[in-house]
């Protein structure tokens, strides 16, 4: 097909695409309109995108093309079949070189090509599914274009090039129930697939993998699932895509499927971040995450901070028993756990963890004197979170009162505590007394000064929220400083002068001035 310019070449497309609609003798030009597809120039790809999107959308909603297990093209070309079957096989072969390709431009340098591929495969995935291309297998099947499908996500899941940017506009149909399950089994699918037999798994799949797994959001209750892409004329409760518990199941494999291999660091803290939030809530099963988080927790540093709110929530709502719990959160107790990025989030769920009346003394009192230990050398910011978090621990269990009240304790030189052990029974804690808050009342800023006098007050009054203290930063509290008011001027004669000694015609009004 020669072309002259842009217009020339998208009017012969027009003109080849009524051409093949009007009369079935003309169907080798969809050989034409196919070429253009191989085109390098943008212009033209788009222009044969969207003439392929009108043709095969008219093949579908004429019911043209071959319905049931698509034979070999040869085989039926050279058989004695009728015309009329022989056009609708051939016409089939050509719609799957169709999607084949437009699944290959999903990796197009260009956007704007990418985006009209994948929003005319959802056309076609749509209108596979009111005009199905295989035989039911019985009256009322469900029937739903699962191969096509499965080559979408699996152009989306690419594994060279970062496809977060068509990932977001894919988001938009995974507002639908039918496609959101769908989603799930195939993307469960894809990483399998790629994962089998492979090794070293390129960072930029597990990026991909991530970005579309993590905008997979179910429904509370079966009411919700109402929004189905493809129209159906009744729903039939025989149909496992209208069953909230069938959703939940592949939304529990797809994870379980991505997190059962060895992710990349960075990935890791990106699942934790949404895993108490977005997974954990969702899933059939959510003990069957305990393997996950524990390995997690395990890790150390960042990671195991943030593998502390799905371990919660196991412990806390599913009465999961995780040994040797304390012990670790004791031992993730450093210096650095003031200037994490997630430090907030820690003190808040170790609020929570040792809120309990019925934890042992010598446990409480080893995590207050661990904090107080390490709060001789924290900033000032967390500091103001930290020195209410003891006196709270110390409110909450009268038995740790003993060490603010130790007149006869040992000395600072023979200090019992034992910083370096990383068992909490075995850190003699009790035995101690906290020093630490009085050095801090000679701290030099005096906010941090006032917190640490708290225990020198009777500790029986109500505990303090740390709610408002657990994002402080060292910005905000300059901000507040420099907004605070010095003290008013403090008049010093009352009476205002009227000349240098206080004449106005004396000597020396005749030659000095006030002003």
């Amino acid at each position: 097909m020669e072309r002259d310019g842009p217009g020339d070449a998208r009017r012969a497309l027009g003109r080849l695409l009524e051409a093949v609609l009007a009369s079935r003798g003309e169907a080798n030009a969809v050989f034409d309109i196919l070429a253009v597809l191989q085109s390098e120039d943008q212009e033209e790809i788009q222009d044969a995108v969207r003439a392929c999107s009108r043709l095969f959308g008219a093949l579908l909603e004429r019911e043209e093309l071959f319905v049931g297990q698509l034979p070999p093209e040869e085989t039926v070309m050279a058989g004695s079949q009728g015309p009329t079957r022989k056009y609708k096989v051939w016409m089939r072969h050509r719609y799957q070189s169709c999607c084949n390709r437009l699944v290959e431009l999903l990796a197009h340098s260009s956007f704007q090509v990418k985006e009209l591929a994948l929003s005319t495969l959802m056309k076609f995935v749509q209108l596979e599914g009111m005009y199905p291309l295989e035989k039911p297998k019985w009256e009322g099947n469900y029937l739903f274009p699962r191969q096509l499908f499965k080559s979408v996500v699996g152009g989306l899941l690419s594994q060279e090039e970062d496809h977060s940017l068509l990932l977001s506009q894919f988001q938009e149909y995974l507002e639908h129930d039918d496609i959101r399950y769908h989603t799930m089994q195939a993307a469960a699918d894809t990483v399998a697939r790629v994962t089998d037999g492979h090794p070293e798994v390129p960072l930029t799949f597990w990026n991909n993998a991530f970005t579309l797994l993590a905008a997979v959001s179910l429904p509370h209750q079966d009411s919700d699932l109402s929004s189905f892409y493809v129209k159906h004329a009744q729903l039939s409760d025989k149909w496992k895509v209208t069953h909230l518990k069938e959703h939940r199941k592949a939304f529990q494999l797809m994870w379980l499927g991505f997190l059962k291999h060895k992710l990349p660091l960075s990935l890791y803290k990106k699942v934790l971040v949404v895993m108490h939030d977005s997974i954990l809530p969702h899933l059939a099963q959510p003990s069957l995450m305990l393997d996950f988080l524990t390995r997690a927790y395990d890790i150390g540093g960042a990671v195991s901070l943030l593998a502390l709110n799905g371990l919660f929530i196991l412990i806390h709502k599913h009465n999961l028993e995780y040994p040797n719990f304390y012990q670790k959160l004791y031992g993730l107790l450093d210096p650095s756990i003031f200037h994490v990025k997630y430090r907030a989030r820690f003190f808040h769920l170790a609020d929570l963890f040792l809120s309990s009346s019925h934890l042992p003394a010598y446990l409480v009192a080893a995590f207050a004197k661990r904090l107080s230990r390490l709060a001789l050398t924290a900033p000032p910011e967390a500091l103001l979170m930290v020195l209410p978090f003891v006196c709270n621990l110390l409110r909450r269990h009268p038995a740790c009162r003993v060490l603010v009240h130790r007149p006869r304790g040992p000395e600072l030189d023979s200090d019992p505590y034992d910083p370096g052990e990383e068992d909490p029974a075995k850190s003699r804690a009790l035995e101690s007394s906290l020093w630490e808050l009085q050095a801090l009342q000679r701290h030099y800023h005096p906010e941090v000064s006032k917190a640490a006098s708290v225990i020198n007050q009777l500790l029986c009054l109500p505990e303090v929220s740390i709610a408002p203290l657990l994002e402080l930063t060292a910005f905000e509290m300059f901000e507040r400083d420099l907004r605070k008011k010095g003290p008013e001027a403090m008049p010093l004669e009352f009476i205002p002068a009227r000349g240098l000694l206080g004449r106005r015609d004396d000597l020396c009004a005749q030659h000095f001035t006030l002003s």
